[in-house]
């Protein structure tokens, strides 16, 4: 089993006047990778702001998972799950990137 990332990333929606972040949590060691596959996932869900709003970037990782953390959500090598628009706390006691 790999480490993962949990990324951010901003997506523009009709009902909002700014975008919107949404966290994604990925299963690739390899933090370019993590953050394509969670671009992937958001596209789902509306389009990716091409531009920084608010001091933040479009895609952003934020944390390193541990391995130990994907198992626990059964979360399989190469995969990505939607997290939602809250920051998952869950996750923020990992590593930090940086």
């Amino acid at each position: 089993m790999t480490t993962g990332w949990v990324v951010g990333v901003l997506i523009e929606t009709a009902e909002l006047p700014s975008p919107q972040r949404r966290f994604f949590i990925v299963a690739h060691a390899d933090q370019g990778r993590a953050e394509w596959a969670a671009v992937d996932c958001a596209m789902l869900e509306g389009p990716v702001a091409a531009s920084p709003s608010g001091g933040l970037e479009p895609v952003q990782a934020i944390r390193v998972v541990s391995a130990a953390g994907l198992k626990s959500i059964g979360l399989l090598s190469g995969g990505a799950r939607a997290l939602g628009p809250r920051l998952p706390r869950r996750w923020m006691g990992q590593a930090t990137v940086g």
